[in-house]
This record gives C-alpha cells, sequence and structure tokens, in this order.
C-alpha cells in the first residue's frame, strides 16, 4: 500500500461504516457520526503505524460481512459488527482506537463537551490541586539512573 493512500477504496468505505456504527451521529447533542467525511478525511490522513493493524481489522470485517458494510440490512450490519467486537484483539484495539481519537478532536465534538477547540498550549488548562503528598514515596526513593 502507498503511504500516501493506505486503505483501498472498498476498506474506506468499510472504515466509514464501522466507524458510524461504533460512534452514531446525535440530534440531541448535535454531533456528527464518526462516519463523517471531515472525520474520515482525518483518521485516513493520521493512520500511519496503525495502517496495518486496521487494515487487518477491516479485512477481518470484510470477511465477517461478505459484502461491502454500507451495502447490509441495518439488522446484518449491527451483527457484523458484533461479531468483529468479538473476534477482539490487537486489529480491532487499533480500529476502535483510530475512530475514538480522531473523533474526539474534532471541533464540533469538542465544543459539544463544552470545550474550547484548541491545543492545550500555550494558554493552558488550569488543574485543581490535589494532594502532593502522594509523590513523597517517589521523592524518598533513590534515584534510578546512573549520574553522568
Amino acid at each position: 500500500m502507498p503511504a500516501d493512500n493506505p486503505l483501498t477504496p472498498a476498506q474506506e468505505a468499510d472504515l466509514a461504516a464501522i466507524a458510524g456504527f461504533i460512534i452514531p451521529a446525535s440530534d440531541e447533542f448535535d454531533v456528527p457520526g464518526a462516519d463523517d467525511p471531515a472525520i474520515q478525511a482525518d483518521m485516513l490522513a493520521t493512520l500511519g503505524r496503525d495502517a496495518p493493524l486496521v487494515r487487518e481489522a477491516l479485512d477481518v470485517l470484510a470477511r465477517l460481512a461478505g459484502a461491502p458494510l454500507g451495502d447490509l440490512d441495518p439488522a446484518r450490519r449491527e451483527a457484523v459488527a458484533l461479531a468483529l467486537r468479538a473476534v477482539g484483539g490487537p486489529a480491532v484495539a487499533a480500529l476502535t482506537r483510530v475512530v475514538l481519537q480522531c473523533y474526539y478532536r474534532d471541533d464540533r465534538v469538542v465544543r459539544s463537551l463544552g470545550l474550547e477547540p484548541r491545543p492545550p498550549y500555550p494558554q493552558g488548562h488550569v488543574l485543581p490541586d490535589g494532594d502532593w503528598s502522594l509523590l513523597d514515596p517517589v521523592r524518598a526513593r533513590p534515584p534510578l539512573w546512573r549520574r553522568a
């Protein structure tokens, strides 16, 4: 597979279909599903090192479905998605991770969570003060490294 297009057109269609099943659109919260074109474009652009595992998961999905996932009726599509989840393993975990990370960095989704869609720096995010004494055992331990 070329690096600029890690998936075949059939795999891209199956990725969109399974992503839409994993995170469907919500009118209640006014957010798109993970099958939204902008989110799909982000997935394809950032697959990177996850591409081989995502391809593997999509191959398993294709075998389970026996046809393009988007062409199946909703009940059959759900059965195939649940069967893929039951298969599990690193490939399915990678596929799920890619869908989730791209979905939750979409500006529309971030806004729906009541957050400002921006990088954490330079403005930073304020964290509440915690119990710093929890670090005392770590501070008391000898260094784990060798001095230069």
